[in-house]
């Protein structure tokens, strides 16, 4: 699963902790990532050949305008995944601007 681990490894170029699928006792700032879903196939003779899923990318900040939001799409451009920005939601139990990023990769 190359382009998940391109995945992982590009994140953790962005400074925050980064956590798959949880994290939790985390300071002011970190990244969650996961797998969702499959979003595509390519079958052949009964068999698949190539898969494609989806997962999510979660970025928790305290900070108006982190820089990190950038930093985190120069991630996602930087590999062979294809993405888009969800929502921005402000979480008002926690105090935390959540983003969140869908993304689409090709296993191989």
């Amino acid at each position: 699963m190359q382009n998940l681990d391109a995945l992982k490894n590009a994140l953790l170029t962005v400074g925050p902790p980064v956590s798959h699928y949880t994290a939790a006792k985390q300071p002011d700032k970190y990244i969650v990532w996961a797998e969702d879903g499959q979003a595509n196939a390519i079958w052949a003779d009964g068999h698949m050949q190539e898969q494609a899923i989806t997962g999510t990318v979660d970025y928790f900040t305290k900070s108006e305008y982190d820089a990190n939001v950038a930093a985190i799409q120069t991630a996602l451009n930087s590999i062979d995944v294809s993405w888009r920005l969800e929502s921005v939601q402000y979480e008002d139990f926690s105090g935390y601007i959540h983003y969140e990023w869908t993304w689409s990769a090709w296993l191989e």
